[in-house]
């Protein structure tokens, strides 16, 4: 560190702070923003890097004028490591030329606070935040100006990485403030001025995520791409069916084979998602790893093993009554809704599948399990993963390690989607370290990230609904048939009381009946969500045309007065807010024109991780049943845009994932084994095969939310619709190809 450097960071003030190392400001959620400052040439001693639980990046402006921002969040490819900075940036007056983001070496929540990633969280967790670290520090570049230039405050500006004092041009860069900046007092929290929209120079531009370059060159430094000293690499082979205990193994086999080390067996503890059964295998390099395992031939116990069927669980969901076992939500009168003899009713039953994940880089660690120099156990991790402390609580049950005895390097991931959100990959790449006594770099091959994932679930919601005389909805009841892995409800089952469209409605019923599948399940990409959205605006639709109604005017209807349907509740629904992206949808894709033979428009709407998304999908059907989506149309409210060319991204990446998921991904499972295991077996739409896609955000004064889940929901249903009215043929299950479409 330089000897004019200055810190900004936010801290969360437990104790009492040395005045020569820190000043306080009183700031959000407990915390403070301090600005710390080393000057070793006048005996001052560097101040120790300190941070909270709310925040999860800091600042460094070096005497030269370069921006230091440290990224604690880690990245998966949804641009956060771009977005956050750019809004200290902004704040600040810097120029974003001027600026280096940094990804943060380790996982510390006392320095980098909440380092992990998920439901389209991060932006909205650190919004304010990131704005109140920026302006606060220039507040004091302007207070250090001042000083130096001898004029008042109101006179100067802060822009382009400087102080300008605007009557006479006096310039003053950050690097040249730095080291007074530190002296100037730390405004409160209350007098902070937060720029206007109309000023943004950084914040709704176009702006390439800082590692761009790097991965489109091949040196992008992800958790695969990892390399120490001395590091052998590994695998780790678990029974096909889930809760298979390990017999035998031919180890002396596999220990004999070229550039093997290491095999043995290990006893897990029965958790999947901690460590299973299996055989590890450690050597020299991952090709002589993945050859050994090839003539392994290992005897499994399948006595307490899964027996799933996916066979089995349609049967029974089509054996199911309209109401479940569970009923979750009872408002209004639906039975007189259903009874009465003016109402017409429809009921219908949805399929969705399980799926997989299907990361484009496979699950892998690498771990160094060692003593250090008093002799301690420590923990040393590269890997990417979507949460560093879950790993530290792991640690720490497991292993029985303190937060010091484990350092944790959040790698890039090469997509996750909720994936990398488990551990248990983890837990074999420190067992494997643990035995070999040296460092260990696990890395699964795609059939096992495929046969071990942790899948979304599959499952049947079956949907009743009435409309009366005048065409409008009056009564809709939800019956969800989901998996209960080990007895236990899926968390990510629903049905769920706050979903669309249930939130809207008068005369509501949801129920659940579950049935035992082992199978493990987790969230992927927008959990619940994404089959929700299938089935009801699939069945919205289909009411419509009962109704004799269009599809848009009846969702409109149905939104009423704008409204917040939970007052003070940011991150409820906003009927305003979903009548504005509707109709903006419909205009922009310009809905009701007429189609030819063969063509046809449909539109979905859905709420979800506090983002308002409309869609409409337009596609073609030939005679051979080929579907070709030719396009899709979305508006979008999740606020102010923080980098248009992420979000753009986002939006776009979330269709394409929605479409190839719809299109024929499936994933079935007979007597406990996983049926499908590569991507031959679970196609992936090709570039050739994705639609146009024109986006078009509606930037309205609420603060932002994230953006990397809630626009693949409504696109299934879009499609489906689509489909509907070009063919006549309603689309009741997922994929598309196990009703007779390909694409």
């Amino acid at each position: 560190m330089k000897h004019n450097d200055i810190l900004i960071e936010i801290q969360s003030l437990g104790g009492q702070l040395s005045r020569r190392g820190f000043l306080k400001l009183s700031g959000a959620a407990g915390g403070g923003l301090l600005l710390a400052a080393s000057f070793p040439s006048f005996g001052e001693e560097s101040p120790t890097l300190v941070g909270s639980a709310e925040l999860n990046a800091y600042v460094q402006v070096r005497g030269d004028g370069k921006i230091i921002i440290y990224s604690g969040s880690p990245e998966m490819g949804q641009g956060i490591k771009t977005s956050l900075p750019m809004i200290v940036a902004e704040e600040m007056g810097a120029n974003w030329d001027d600026v280096e983001v940094i990804q943060a070496p380790e996982v510390n929540t006392e320095l980098y606070g909440r380092q992990s990633t998920g439901g389209s969280y991060t932006l909205y967790l650190n919004w304010n935040l990131m704005r109140e670290m920026g302006a606060t520090a220039r507040d004091m570049f302007i207070a250090a100006a001042a000083v130096a230039l001898e004029v008042p405050r109101s006179e100067l500006k802060a822009e382009g990485s400087q102080v300008t004092h605007v009557p006479t041009g006096q310039v003053r860069s950050f690097g040249e403030l730095a080291a007074l900046a530190h002296r100037q007092p730390v405004p409160s929290k209350e007098t902070l001025v937060f720029k206007d929209r109309e000023d943004y120079k950084i914040l709704g531009q176009s702006i390439s995520q800082v590692d761009s370059l790097e991965i489109v060159t091949g040196v992008g430094d992800f958790g695969i791409d990892t390399k120490v000293p001395n590091m052998l690499y590994g695998c780790y082979v678990k029974c096909p069916a889930v809760g298979g205990e390990l017999v035998s193994a031919n180890i002396d086999d596999i220990k004999s084979a070229p550039g093997i080390i290491d095999a043995w067996s290990i006893k897990g503890n029965g958790n999947v998602r901690e460590l299973m059964d299996g055989v590890g295998i450690v050597g020299t390099d991952t090709w002589s790893v993945f050859k050994a395992r090839e003539i392994l031939d290992v005897k499994w116990d399948e006595t307490k093993a899964s027996k799933d069927s996916w066979q089995a669980f349609v049967a029974f969901a089509e054996a199911q009554d309209q109401t479940g076992e569970k009923v979750v939500v009872d408002v209004g009168d639906v039975d007189a809704a259903f009874t009465d003899p003016g109402h017409r009713v429809l009921s219908q039953l949805y399929e969705y599948p399980y799926v997989s994940h299907l990361c484009l880089e496979p699950m892998n660690c690498t771990a160094d399990f060692r003593k250090d120099e008093n002799g301690r156990d420590h923990l040393e991790l590269w890997i990417p993963t979507q949460s560093g402390p879950r790993v530290q609580e792991m640690a720490k049950s497991r292993y029985g390690l303190d937060q010091d005895q484990v350092s944790i390097h959040m790698k890039r991931m090469g997509g996750s989607f909720g994936r990398r959100t488990s551990q248990e990959y983890v837990i074999e790449a420190v067992e494997l370290s643990q035995r070999a006594g040296r460092p260990v770099k696990l890395t699964w091959n795609r059939e096992d990230s495929v046969r071990y994932d942790f899948l979304r679930e599959g499952g049947f919601t079956r949907l009743k609904g009435a409309v009366d005389v005048d065409g409008s909805v009056v009564a809709i009841e939800e019956h969800v048939i989901g998996v209960a892995p080990g007895g236990k409800p899926s968390r990510f089952t629903g049905p769920w009381a706050s979903a669309f469209p249930f939130s809207t409605m008068k005369n509501i019923r949801a129920s659940l009946t579950t049935r035992q599948m082992d199978t493990p399940v987790g969230p992927w990409r927008a959990p619940y969500s994404n089959t929700h959205a299938f089935a009801s605006q699939s069945f919205f639709d289909e009411l419509a045309t009962l109704a004799g109604r269009d599809p848009i005017e009846l969702m409109l209807e149905l939104m009423g007065e704008r409204r917040w349907i939970t007052p003070d509740d940011v991150r409820a629904l906003n009927t305003g807010r979903a009548i504005d992206v509707i109709n903006t949808v419909a205009k922009k894709a310009q809905w009701g024109r007429p189609m030819p033979k063969g063509q046809g428009l449909g539109f979905a709407f859905y709420f979800c991780h506090a983002a308002h998304v409309a869609e409409i999908a337009e596609v073609s059907v030939d005679q051979n049943d080929r579907v070709t989506l030719h396009k899709v149309t979305a508006a979008v409210d999740v606020g102010p845009i923080i980098n248009m060319s992420g979000a753009m991204s986002q939006v776009q990446g979330a269709i394409i994932d929605g479409y190839s998921t719809m299109a024929g991904q499936k994933i079935t499972m007979e007597n406990g084994r996983v049926q499908q295991t590569n991507l031959d077996q679970y196609p992936v739409l090709r570039i050739g095969q994705a639609p146009e896609i024109d986006v078009h955000f509606i930037q309205s004064d609420f603060d932002p939310t994230g953006l990397g889940e809630p626009a693949l929901p409504p696109l299934a249903p879009a499609v489906a619709n689509a489909i509907f009215a070009a063919t006549g043929r309603r689309v009741r299950k997922m994929p598309i190809s196990d009703v007779g479409f390909s694409v």
